[in-house]
């Protein structure tokens, strides 16, 4: 199969690249937009028609969510009008495709896990703009695939985990939040679970991923420092008013993922195993 892969520079995209090295019976386009600018309908489908794309992987999006509180215009070009674009480009040539989305959908005022069941209620620009990005993508290809994810983070780009790793050895102190709930997501599992969707065949819908287990952000750095052999660095827990932010934070946001364990029958790790090899491989990297 010809599959496209947009975003290609970002954790999740450099981790399919990684994986696609195990998947060699396909041909893959991995694009950024100096390669292919999803913003742009004609040359969406132009690429998507001349290359004879099957399935489009859409890992671009714009997730600083503060900074979409002030450019709303595009963050919404971005989640919404362009995976609308892949979508009508995909559903042309008959073509399935895989939009990732994300936990910020929900407003998090919940105390179970969220199921694809639950209407989404978002309270923030970025968590509005992907969830019209979803509904975009599901009116416009019939051979589509939601897949929502929550906090991402790889040896890729910026993220948390790096932002932690930095921080604790720069500093003799830190506070972070502990009144927010959720589910630390190595990017390359869920790279994994996009392949095994792929080999196995796309069941259209909405599915949500992450790796298993709860924790709050508070946990899952003392987590991170004890990992990285960092000591020196004292983690103080703060409330979600004492860190303010412009865009709201869903304070519980753990996600169910039965679905798409039964659907295609695959097991997820632990978070913390998977934070342990993401730590080894960053400080492998740093040798």
């Amino acid at each position: 199969m010809n599959i496209l892969v947009t975003g290609a520079n970002g954790q999740l995209g450099n981790e399919m690249q990684v994986l696609s090295t195990e998947h060699k019976q396909h041909e893959y386009f991995f694009t950024d937009v100096e390669e292919l600018d999803i913003c742009d309908e004609q040359a969406v489908r132009a690429f998507v028609k001349d290359n004879r794309i099957d399935i489009i992987v859409n890992c671009a999006a714009y997730t600083a969510v503060d900074k979409a509180e002030d450019n709303s215009e595009l963050c919404d070009k971005l989640n919404h009008i362009a995976p609308g674009y892949l979508a009508a480009a995909a559903e042309s040539c008959g073509a399935a495709l895989i939009q990732v989305s994300t936990d910020y959908v929900f407003d998090g005022t919940a105390y179970v896990p969220y199921t694809e069941e639950v209407t989404p209620c978002p309270n923030s620009v970025y968590g509005t703009t992907k969830l019209a990005g979803e509904q975009a993508v599901m009116k416009l290809c019939s051979r589509a695939m939601i897949i929502r994810t929550a906090w991402l983070y790889s040896i890729y780009g910026n993220n948390f985990v790096k932002t932690m790793i930095r921080l604790g050895k720069e500093r003799e102190s830190l506070g972070v939040v502990f009144d927010q709930i959720g589910t630390p997501t190595y990017a390359n599992d869920l790279a994994k679970a996009i392949f095994a969707a792929i080999e196995q065949g796309i069941v259209p819908g909405v599915y949500h991923f992450s790796d298993e287990g709860v924790c709050s952000w508070y946990d899952f750095t003392l987590a991170i420092h004890r990992m990285a052999g960092i000591s020196t660095c004292k983690v103080r827990p703060l409330h979600t008013d004492e860190y303010p932010a412009k865009a709201l934070r869903p304070h519980y946001s753990v996600l169910d993922k039965t679905k798409i364990k039964k659907t295609f029958d695959i097991e997820i790790p632990h978070w913390e195993s998977s934070l342990a090899r993401c730590v080894q491989l960053l400080k492998e990297t740093e040798k």
